[in-house]
């Protein structure tokens, strides 16, 4: 078996004593494309915050590139490479989308390779690259949730945590933000994608966890999941 990235083992989360994720265990190889699937509440987003260090597993462990992470701090998780795209975007609305952006690459030192990364931004989000003086309040939901995404860029991750990113988006919005996150892919970066629109999630990894209610009920595939008649009548509308 292939070595993880990234792995979750047995980890349970609780808010106040009452449990919202109960062992769960996933894995992410470098490159990899995964994405977790499931209804308002099922646990997703706790398991992308205790990635992150902004909460605490109850019990279990959290690994990331050979290193136990979930006792660090949020700074020091982001320092060893895994960057949360949080949902609703979290941009700053009264910075440009420059500032925006830089604020991403609060950690870098290296100026030739900020100036990369700001390429490598604005050749998937041209857009971006259109507005670099403009206020992110002034921005439409999808060219906010292009910042976000361009932000985390700036960071160099070794892995990107895409919480929720299809949120109030546009239909139209949502096939060009799927493009996008293909070509991030196919440029060589891990994605981790939490996805409440599960045949958006599914179409765009290769393999896939559904969560339900706290705890992981199937995992697969995502051709293997995009065919199972459970995740077909409960996530896919058929």
């Amino acid at each position: 078996m292939t070595e993880a990235l990234l792995e979750l083992k047995d980890v349970y989360i609780s808010y106040l004593g009452v449990e919202a994720v109960r062992g769960v265990s996933l894995r992410v190889t470098e490159r990899d494309f995964v994405t977790v699937i499931g209804a308002n509440g099922a646990g997703k987003s706790s398991v992308f915050n205790a990635i992150s260090g902004l909460v605490k597993p109850a019990k279990g462990e959290i690994w990331f590139n050979g290193e136990r992470i979930d006792r660090l701090t949020p700074p020091q998780i982001a320092g060893r490479g895994v960057i949360q795209v949080p949902e609703g975007r979290k941009i700053f609305p009264l910075l440009t989308v420059k500032e925006n952006l830089m604020v991403g690459a609060f950690m870098q030192r290296d100026k030739k390779k900020i100036a990369e990364n700001f390429e490598n931004v604005y050749r998937l989000f041209p857009a971006l690259k259109e507005r670099p003086t403009a206020k992110g309040i002034r921005l439409s939901g999808g060219q906010q949730q292009m910042l976000a995404i361009g932000r985390a860029m700036m960071a160099n991750p070794k892995m990107i945590l895409l919480d929720e990113p299809s949120l109030g988006l546009s239909p139209i919005f949502c096939q060009q933000l799927s493009r996008q996150l293909k070509a991030l892919h196919n440029e060589g970066k891990t994605l981790l994608l939490v996805e409440q629109n599960a045949r958006m999630g599914l179409s765009l990894a290769n393999y896939g966890y559904v969560l339900e209610n706290g705890e992981l009920r199937k995992e697969g595939t995502s051709a293997q999941l995009l065919n199972d008649d459970e995740v077909k009548r409960a996530y896919l509308g058929v």
